[in-house]
């Protein structure tokens, strides 16, 4: 039985070491996130204070835990929602290609991708103001397309499979096939294309948040922690350090471990291993 890829084990331990951290501070933190304490703020690595606090005397390393809980929540939400809309989607394209509806979604597709998310987000915070959850909204719509044309462009090469005539001969409709027939066979390619929106997820929402159309206060997150640490880059350096390290730490993981992904679902790559 061949191993693992190496990239699939560096990149769950890392994505984990976070994933543990955010279950953890829904139950527990060491410092309440939300308490401002000046008479402690700006204190070094301590017993009390693992990794220090920031300029309004809160704890970095709880602010850190808790920040990973909103990162893993926005990024793990805004991708099922491009999964639940753009793969079937991009199924119906591939199941009508050529027709009227493939020409209808794959336009659609187009005029969303003109808009980034970052775009998204401020139409979406201009009528309904900055928070999370429109963060949430502007990356899932963002990922609809992303979805649908993976979807579409993988299955389209099965439509012409001898399998795929053999159901269309047995009467079986297009729905159906591709629920039973195509979805399955391309679903590793799914699965690495959601590990990779996953990281942009996390760095779109990082990047919401630094420019305040993400979480608000008191909720933490990474991109804020580094917009309120810019002013003090030079006299405290770890308070913008240890959100960006968090924030790389973070993407990297995922994206090794949708490189691993790729190497252990590919057939072609388990042949060459073999």
């Amino acid at each position: 039985m061949s191993r693992l890829p190496t990239a699939l084990w560096i990149g769950a331990t890392l994505s984990g070491v976070f994933l543990i951290a955010a279950l953890i501070s829904l139950v527990w933190v060491p410092h309440a996130v939300d308490g401002v304490a000046i008479a402690n703020r700006l204190q070094p690595p301590s017993p009390a204070h693992w990794l220090g606090t920031d300029q309004l005397g809160r704890d970095l390393l709880s602010m850190l835990m808790v920040g990973a809980q909103t990162s893993l929540a926005v990024a793990v939400i805004a991708v099922g929602i491009g999964v639940a809309l753009g793969v079937p989607l991009g199924l119906a394209a591939a199941a009508n290609r050529g027709g009227l509806l493939d020409e209808v979604i794959m336009r659609g597709n187009d005029l969303i991708f003109a808009f980034p998310s970052l775009v998204i987000a401020i139409l979406i915070t201009a009528r309904y103001g900055p928070s999370a959850s429109n963060a949430i909204l502007a990356i899932g719509i963002f990922n609809i397309p992303v979805f649908a044309r993976v979807a579409r462009g993988a299955a389209l090469p099965l439509w012409t499979l001898d399998y795929i005539l053999a159901a269309r001969t047995a009467g079986k409709g297009k729905i159906r096939i591709s629920a039973e027939h195509i979805l399955p066979n391309i679903m590793n390619l799914l699965i690495v294309q959601a590990t990779i929106q996953f990281s942009l997820g996390i760095l779109a929402e990082a990047a919401l948040s630094y420019v305040g159309l993400g979480a608000q206060p008191p909720i933490p997150s990474w991109g804020r922690m580094l917009a309120e640490a810019q002013t003090m880059i030079y006299t405290h350096p770890m308070l913008a350090v240890l959100p960006g390290l968090a924030i790389v730490l973070m993407v990297l993981g995922l994206n090794l471990m949708g490189d691993g992904l790729r190497d252990l679902l590919d057939p072609r790559l388990r042949r060459g291993r073999a």
